[in-house]
């Protein structure tokens, strides 16, 4: 029991995820939603709207890469210990199938989590379960950025 109570100190939570999707303004816009999340995997949902969708009327790919990055991104927060800084160094997807209505999921997994360096796979599926994206993304890891103070007037 004591183990267990250590491990959701060391780590992030689901509550922890969910204050971080509140915070960020592209989960906000967006409307994602945190499903599922567990050490290393993490599982974001949308419902889809009319801001989702681009002049073909289905959802554009920048809101699933959007989607993909952003569950990726706290896929790795999850496999790491509290107090590190996450940031996408690359990210590729493929999109297999447009999506008109329902919702979509994006299911993140870090497949390998190096000292500095995460690899995560992403798969994009709609309301019906079809996959319609796939993901592959990199991730830095590595300590918070220290506060940097307010830039002033160069002085010569």
């Amino acid at each position: 029991m004591q183990k267990s109570a250590h491990n959701k100190r060391l780590h992030l939570s689901a509550e922890d995820l969910r204050a971080r999707l509140a915070a960020s303004n592209t989960a906000k816009q967006f409307g994602f939603e945190l499903a599922d999340a567990e050490p290393g995997r993490v599982v974001l949902r949308m419902q889809v709207d009319e801001r989702h969708l681009q002049v073909h009327m289905v959802v554009h790919g920048g809101v699933l890469a959007a989607l993909a990055d952003t569950a990726g991104g706290l896929a790795t927060y999850m496999a790491y210990p509290r107090g590190v800084r996450v940031a996408t160094v690359e990210m590729k997807i493929n999109y297999l199938e447009a999506i008109e209505n329902g919702s979509v999921e994006a299911d993140a997994r870090v497949v390998r989590k190096g000292k500095h360096i995460a690899v995560v796979d992403c798969d994009v599926r709609d309301h019906n379960r079809r996959l319609v994206g796939k993901a592959l993304m990199t991730f830095f890891v590595g300590p918070l950025a220290k506060t940097k103070p307010k830039a002033t007037a160069c002085r010569r």
